[in-house]
């Protein structure tokens, strides 16, 4: 037998499915590389789901309790294991993927763990990460009733699939607080990945956020090692070049993009090309009408300036006008300890703001802040706490 060419072998995201069926069931030290988690999480999870876990980080450090998660490509279920200690009771883990063995594996194991926890949130979807509008349990119900096998059947599919993404999707808009993935997004194919982050995007709740572990490249993968399917299911060539990776999350219109943490050794080297683990966290929020309110904010340092991803620049300890809703998104995560916020002394209700023209850099005067006519005089020592003097 002729031995296989990269141009007779199987397309990357088929080998993804096999490697990873296979995996569910056997060892595979080779997928990804090796991830410490806090024992006591652990705990209660199976054996088997832990010898079978393959990821690059760990982004479960960003859910807070109470939160509503979901994990793209959730495996055997140890992330979503150790999300639904993490949440709590009142919590709720969603976990989402695409391949059937994996997926069984997670919910054979979701009673035991249930009686170990006290209680039962987790809640494992067989879908694509990349179509989170489509629940693939639905549609397999559908086929087993109208079968397809004709073009026209295909097409009558098409709106099959719309309908369910309309009416029973997989995961709606706006009711997810904190999205997690663990190396999964660089197996999806280089034409879906837009979609991916939209997907992402939309699910998330305003305010949400993003936590994603994912191995990135530190130069352009060339196409040929791309169309290998052993590096691209091993987690290698499908990775993001690592600046590319930040500006996927900027163009689906997040906020606070902000890498956590970076492997500082490479993981892999192949042919001179570094790849290497990052967790980066990103935010749902910025969208939406902006209104002047009179309210400033002032950069702490410890640059001269900044600048934000709407290209609003900050000077170290000067008063920038803002509009109400950047004001408020920089008295949140991640982005508090970076800025004194300045109300007006005379507030401005929304009902009678005006719109505020966000694309220009306006210092805000003092005078502006505390009204023109404002004239008092405070005693010596005003507003100094009790155990001594200000001086």
């Amino acid at each position: 037998m002729e031995p296989m060419t990269i141009t007779d072998a199987q397309p990357p995201e088929s080998s993804v499915y096999q490697r990873y069926a296979a995996a569910a069931h056997a060892v595979e030290p080779a997928l990804c590389c090796p991830v410490q988690y806090s024992t006591e999480l652990l705990d209660v999870i199976p054996q088997e789901i832990i010898e079978r876990d393959y990821g690059c980080g760990d982004p479960t450090p960003f859910i807070r309790s109470g939160e509503t998660v979901l994990d793209l490509g959730s495996g055997g279920g140890k992330l979503c294991y150790i999300a639904a200690q993490v949440v709590g009771r009142e919590g709720r883990v969603i976990g989402v993927d695409c391949n059937a063995e994996m997926l069984g594996l997670a919910r054979k194991h979701a009673p035991a763990v249930a009686d170990k926890l006290g209680f039962a949130n987790v809640d494992f979807r067989y879908g694509l990460i990349q179509d989170l509008g489509l629940d693939l349990d639905q549609l397999a119900a559908e086929l087993s009733e109208r079968p397809i096998h004709d073009p026209v059947g295909y097409l009558s599919l098409r709106h099959v699939e719309e309908r369910l993404r309309r009416q029973q999707p997989l995961i709606a808009d706006d009711s997810i607080d904190c999205v997690l993935s663990n190396c999964v997004l660089n197996l999806v194919r280089q034409q879906d990945r837009r979609q991916l982050f939209a997907e992402i995007f939309r699910v998330l709740r305003r305010g949400g956020r993003a936590a994603i572990s994912d191995i990135v490249s530190d130069e352009n993968v060339p196409e040929r090692l791309q169309q290998d399917p052993d590096l691209w299911s091993g987690c290698i060539t499908g990775a993001f070049r690592e600046d590319e990776f930040l500006k996927a999350f900027e163009a689906a219109g997040f906020h606070g993009i902000e890498i956590v943490k970076r492997q500082s050794e490479p993981w892999r080297t192949v042919e001179g090309i570094e790849f290497r683990s990052v967790t980066v966290v990103a935010y749902k929020g910025k969208h939406g009408p902006c209104w002047e309110r009179g309210q400033a904010v002032s950069y702490r340092g410890p640059f001269r300036k900044v600048e934000d991803d709407d290209g609003h620049t900050y000077y170290r300890g000067e008063r920038m006008a803002v509009c109400d809703k950047t004001f408020n998104l920089l008295q949140q995560s991640p982005y508090a300890e970076m800025f004194d916020a300045i109300e007006p002394r005379e507030m401005i209700s929304l009902e009678t703001a005006k719109p505020f023209d966000c694309k220009r850099h306006a210092r805000r005067h003092p005078r502006e802040t505390k009204g023109l006519e404002y004239d008092a005089t405070t005693d010596a020592g005003h507003g100094c706490s009790d155990d001594g003097p200000c001086c």
